[in-house]
């Protein structure tokens, strides 16, 4: 018994010791660094919104992404894509029109105003769209743009149905037939998807889900709108401990971490979404709390450019985490701290980044709380 008395003591002495030794050897945290919080004012507009002035007619260099069901195919751009051929690729161009649609409505001093509306009006005339239709309608584009470019057409259509603008109507009813084709797809094809997509680039399920979310509710499609949640949550449910330390990878422009817990405040109620996000990535919690900016090593790659546009898409996605949940009002200046990093070179810079960067970057400031 004595024998058993001794180890006892001697275990607690050894557990002291090896305790005092931690706390020697142990660093004090660091505080994390308050930052500017970002501003998108009126000059800011309008530096950003020469970048899809510049390219939403600008039809070469471009990427088509098309599968060749014959020589008919091969055609140009913009015989192909009408409303959406500028800007690199269909969904760069999507998304630099959803940009000069949200400038406006924002700030209706913009520069070249009417010019730029008239070009909306070019584009998005209902002879473009109706062609555009038919291109998705064509027996090989079944999946086209599936489900990054669907997303930012709903992302457009919602800006257009919220928008007061006398011309946003027109707009809005030229786009409709294509809307209309992009949530039939959505409706097809979630039920099908068997598991979500977790990458950091176009594919991406939460991103897509998400998009196609604000416009459901924008729009009270209920079917849309009852379908995500539902397979929002057979998703991502049960998921925990997200590995946000393996983000981003060499070419994200996406959180995967991050764009799913959006998504997931999005359609869970409050206290469920507390007890979910506890589980999914417990190290929110802490007022600490701090991640790398993505750094970019050359913004004429189009490739490695893309850690620009993580680091705008990690700030509306914790800027949306943190809408109305004061307890994770910490996680604004780390959202501030990727914008402030990105901001300042996406303009005058490359085409790889300034044909889509700027997007990116309005509907980050979009998301910040002043």
């Amino acid at each position: 018994m004595k024998f058993y008395k001794l180890l006892i003591i001697l275990v607690l002495l050894v557990g002291c010791q090896n305790s005092e030794n931690v706390k020697k050897n142990s660093k004090p945290e660091a505080k994390v660094e308050i930052v500017d919080v970002p501003q998108l004012n009126l000059e800011q507009a309008n530096r950003l919104a020469s970048l899809p002035i510049h390219c939403i007619n600008t039809e070469y260099p471009n990427k088509l992404g098309q599968v060749l069901g014959g020589g008919e195919d091969l055609k140009s751009p913009q015989e192909l894509h009408p409303a959406f051929y500028g800007c690199f690729d269909w969904h760069s161009a999507v998304h630099g029109h959803w940009s000069l649609v949200k400038l406006l409505k924002e700030f209706p001093e913009l520069n070249n105003r009417d010019e730029v509306i008239q070009k909306l009006l070019a584009n998005i005339s209902k002879e473009n769209i109706e062609q555009e239709v038919l291109y998705f309608k064509g027996k090989h584009n079944t999946s086209y743009e599936r489900t990054y470019g669907w997303a930012w057409l709903l992302k457009l259509a919602e800006e257009l149905h919220t928008w007061s603008h006398p011309e946003a109507k027109t707009l809005e009813e030229n786009l409709q037939p294509l809307t209309n084709l992009i949530v039939e797809r959505y409706l097809e094809f979630l039920p099908k998807l068997n598991y979500p997509i977790r990458v950091g680039e176009h594919p991406n399920t939460a991103f897509g889900l998400s998009f196609a979310y604000d416009y459901a509710l924008a729009t009270e499609n209920t079917q849309l709108q009852t379908l995500i949640e539902t397979r929002a949550k057979e998703f991502y449910s049960d998921d925990q401990d997200c590995p946000l330390e393996w983000e981003p990878s060499g070419f994200d422009f996406l959180s995967p971490c991050l764009e799913e817990a959006a998504l997931m405040k999005r359609v869970l109620a409050k206290d469920e979404f507390l007890s979910w996000v506890n589980d999914f990535l417990p190290e929110l919690n802490n007022e600490d709390f701090d991640i790398e900016v993505g750094k970019v090593s050359d913004r004429t790659d189009g490739k490695l450019v893309h850690l620009d546009g993580v680091n705008f898409s990690r700030a509306w996605s914790l800027n949306y985490i943190a809408k109305d949940l004061p307890e994770f009002n910490h996680l604004q200046n780390l959202a501030n701290k990727h914008i402030n990093y990105s901001l300042p070179s996406i303009v005058g810079d490359s085409y790889e980044g300034g044909h889509w960067l700027g997007s990116f970057a309005i509907y980050a400031l979009n998301s910040v709380s002043n």
